[in-house]
């Protein structure tokens, strides 16, 4: 048995025993690593902002309430690289009780009311100051009788540029069921570099090539800009330059690419505020629209089903001293019966509903891709 076999049961063995825990692999690294927390380890604070003291890994829906809760799981049990992580015990950790829940019921739309929803978004952009809204949808896919260890190593070797993670929150007394959620996102929203922090505009999305010769219409091109206007409408919020700018350049992930712009500045201008930082910054127009609070308003009004962790924001938090906090994207959240995926895109006046339709379609074949290789084994 390769290590790679072990550590896919090793996974099915901690989802058996209903243990909290996230694993996860920076972008470019071959390197897992995994924290395990017991129910006194989770925190659970109203807001971000709470977190400047803390460290663990963090799990944020796309708004925080009391059925969606912010949950920092402290370090009980962190370890990295795979060798620290198959020598753990897991004999030694205690099974956690399972508490019946009824299970999160998913809208799944239509072809036709999806485009019908886009034509009214583009209706209502043209005809009001809102530039830009990302509306979603849900894509389920049938479970079998496959390892859920072996999808999630699937999607770590086929997206080695992604943050590929999955997160067990099972419920518990304090709060209802977060859930088991896996995905391989390619965006980042803060992350350490040495001394300095970095966060990346993303939008615009094509399938992947080969050839790597790319080109961009004008829609994705605008709708790119937007984000990284937004971007530099916080750093001047808090004050932050200089800073550096690489970009936009072609981020290849998984089996589509997208427009991609860097932002770098020092670590020690938010020395005090880096949880009121990121506070600020989510959800950036990547996820939500421009202008934010006229985007925020709109998308419950369009979309018929909730969010729930997709577009949040998840990642170690202070861990080792490093922050690399991902946006939510390309995400599933796994159900006893199926997989639910998660798949959106950024409307604007130049959008065509019928390929707006193809693009959640692109974005789904990430996960879809390794659920399938292993499913079909």
């Amino acid at each position: 048995m390769t290590d790679l076999n072990k550590l896919a049961s090793f996974i099915d063995r901690l989802l058996a025993k209903n243990c909290s825990f996230a694993i996860w692999s920076m972008p470019g690294s071959n390197t897992p690593e995994i924290l395990i927390a017991q129910n006194e380890e989770l925190v659970y604070p109203a807001c971000f902002e709470k977190l400047n003291g803390g460290e663990g890994f963090v799990f944020a829906p796309y708004k925080i309430n009391k059925n969606l809760p912010l949950v920092l799981l402290k370090p009980g049990i962190y370890k990295k690289g795979m060798n620290e992580i198959l020598n753990i015990d897991c004999n030694m950790l205690p099974n956690t009780e399972k508490i019946d829940i009824e299970s999160n019921k998913a809208y799944v739309i239509s072809r036709e009311d999806y485009l019908n929803d886009i034509n009214r978004t583009i209706e209502v952009i043209k005809s009001t100051k809102l530039a830009k809204v990302i509306v979603s949808r849900l894509i389920p896919h049938k479970r079998k009788k496959e390892s859920v260890g072996e999808v999630y190593l699937q999607l770590f070797k086929q997206t080695p540029n992604a943050f590929v993670y999955m997160v067990n929150l099972p419920s518990n007394k304090k709060i209802p069921q977060t859930g088991l959620w896996m995905g391989a996102t390619p965006e980042v929203l803060l992350k350490s570099e040495g001394k300095d922090l970095e966060t990346v505009s993303l939008a615009g999305t094509q399938s992947r090539r080969e050839d790597n010769d790319y080109s961009w219409h004008t829609k994705d091109i605008e709708e790119q800009a937007f984000v990284s206007r937004y971007l530099l409408d916080v750093f001047y919020k808090f004050n932050i330059h200089p800073y550096t700018t690489q970009g936009p350049d072609t981020m290849e992930s998984g089996k589509v690419a997208h427009l991609s712009t860097v932002f770098r500045f020092a670590a020690k201008k938010l020395a005090t505020n880096l949880g009121e930082f990121v506070s600020e910054l989510h959800p950036t127009p990547a996820v939500c629209g421009y202008p934010k609070s006229k985007a925020a308003k709109y998308i419950p009004e369009i979309e018929k089903h909730d969010r729930r962790y997709y577009t949040g924001y998840l990642g170690p938090w202070r861990l080792n001293g490093d922050v690399g906090l991902f946006v939510n994207l390309r995400c599933m959240e796994i159900m006893p019966e199926q997989y639910i995926l998660y798949s959106g895109g950024g409307i604007t006046a130049r959008s065509v509903p019928e390929d707006e339709w193809e693009e959640t379609n692109k974005k789904a074949t990430t996960l879809l891709s390794a659920i399938e290789a292993v499913q079909n084994k």
